[in-house]
């Protein structure tokens, strides 16, 4: 079930509990975003570093990013032992967000560096937990 929320994100639901020993998948799409920071592969690889770094998760290399002649923008940041995602769709002024995480708190922060920066008029969220 997909949630949908204002641009900052909350954690204080039962979403949120942990749960050791879990894994945690946070997906969200950000609505309302301008098109020239979905197209800027620069910025979007550095959100995923920064997002890792906002959620104290490790990198195990630099982000791997493709820009298709569209101008979309793919990324993914692997981290020790998960990783956090972005695929831009700038014609629609979208960016899909995926945080895969050992505790859902630490997912939340990494989406909400990307809520913070890029702005998004609305938001759409969901926090599952996988394994």
């Amino acid at each position: 079930m997909f949630v949908a929320c204002s641009p900052v994100l909350v954690s204080g639901n039962e979403h949120f509990a942990a749960r050791p020993g879990w894994t945690w998948l946070a997906l969200a799409d950000l609505a309302g975003v301008g098109s020239g920071a979905l197209r800027d592969a620069g910025l979007l690889s550095g959100l995923l570093i920064a997002a890792a770094g906002a959620a104290g998760l490790n990198a195990v290399g630099a982000p791997i990013v493709r820009t298709a002649p569209s101008g979309a923008v793919s990324a993914v940041l692997l981290l020790d032992p998960c990783h956090v995602s972005i695929h831009s769709l700038p014609d629609r002024g979208l960016a899909l967000v995926d945080v895969l995480a050992p505790d859902a708190a630490l997912a939340a922060k990494a989406l909400d560096v990307f809520v913070r920066r890029l702005a998004p008029t609305a938001v759409t969220s969901d926090t599952r937990i996988r394994g």
